[in-house]
């Protein structure tokens, strides 16, 4: 059984994806790191003979640190978290452990440059719909937690992406784009590795909301009423993006946990007619 500053696996699964993760920070040394260049969903790599350097940029989180099996230098680097007021457990077993367990793991390959702050920057259409909207919370709940996200004119997109080194995503004749039947979201998965049902399961909601192929999945048709109505709400695309990340959360977690469940109210023979 995992110690008091100790998560299992099983245990970071499940927060994995949602508003309430922990910061994720890898540990491991180079050659590690190389045999199998794939991180914890949303985790950041640092060099733990540094974390006198780097550890007041965690103030005020909830930290799980990995290395290859979640021995010293796990122990060693959350302990040095925690004397410094951070909350920081170590996960048992480590990336090993992880990995055998299933868990996600994201290609760092994939990952486009960063900026001098370590963030991923991204830059697509103005007035997000579906696809602008589904990328942005697959990435930070995913990928990157402190990607930056900038919404432009679309004639100027590939200006902005070559001026302010950003990742252009979701319009004609770029990388992370739409390929086929797929839209942005599925490529984003397949590219990032993100291998999970849930987030397969999410993937045809989305795209059949994105595509107008409503008859993908039955809840394809709420989730492009709902992003029209919120698209309408909000003048301010990132206004309308934190607005929606807990619509995306929702979408998430009935996909992860509650596809079996049904509702009806009042129940057949309670009375009333």
């Amino acid at each position: 059984m995992p110690g008091p500053d100790t998560i299992s696996p099983q245990q970071l699964s499940r927060l994995i994806g949602t508003a309430d993760a922990p910061v994720l920070i890898d540990v491991r040394m180079d050659d590690d790191f190389a045999a199998d260049p794939r991180l914890l969903p949303t985790a950041v790599r640092r060099d733990y003979t540094r974390v006198a350097d780097w550890a007041s940029a965690y103030d005020g989180s909830n930290v799980v640190v990995a290395c290859q099996k979640g021995l010293k230098l796990s122990q060693g680097v959350a302990a040095w978290l925690r004397q410094s007021g951070i909350r920081a457990e170590i996960l048992d077993g480590g990336h090993l452990a992880w990995r055998e367990a299933g868990g996600m793991l994201v290609k760092d390959a994939a990952f486009p440059p960063r900026d001098g702050k370590g963030r991923t920057v991204w830059v697509t259409r103005a007035r997000p719909k579906i696809d602008r909207v589904a990328c942005p919370w697959l990435i930070r709940r995913f990928v990157d937690r402190d990607a930056v996200f900038l919404y432009v004119a679309a004639s100027e997109v590939p200006a902005v992406a070559e001026r302010f080194g950003a990742t252009p995503f979701d319009i004609d004749g770029v990388f992370w784009s739409h390929r086929g039947d797929l839209c942005t979201f599925d490529v984003m998965l397949e590219e990032f590795g993100l291998e999970a049902a849930p987030l397969r399961h999410l993937a045809t909601i989305v795209r059949g909301a994105d595509t107008d192929r409503l008859d993908l999945a039955p809840q394809a048709a709420g989730l492009l009423a709902a992003s029209l109505g919120l698209s309408r709400m909000y003048r301010d695309d990132l206004a309308q993006l934190d607005a929606s990340m807990t619509l995306y959360d929702s979408f998430y977690r009935w996909c992860r946990d509650a596809t079996g469940e049904t509702h009806n109210w009042p129940m057949p023979g309670n009375g009333r007619s």
